[in-house]
């Protein structure tokens, strides 16, 4: 299975809680922090709700 490499471009100062939280779980803590996750529908639809804040790369 594929990997992801997710970077917080954005910050989620301002954002509604739910996308605060979502990028959160996704294990973003500061701007320009990335972390690797497997690439599930659950994972997808993660970035999905934050595609304006993050940045996506296969690894």
């Amino acid at each position: 299975m594929a990997k992801l490499k997710i970077t917080l471009v954005k910050s989620p100062i301002g954002r509604s809680e739910k996308q605060r939280i979502t990028v959160r779980t996704l294990g973003l803590k500061k701007l320009n922090s990335s972390v690797i996750h497997e690439d599930t529908p659950q994972i997808r639809g993660m970035i999905e709700k934050v595609s304006h804040m993050v940045k996506v790369e296969e690894v």
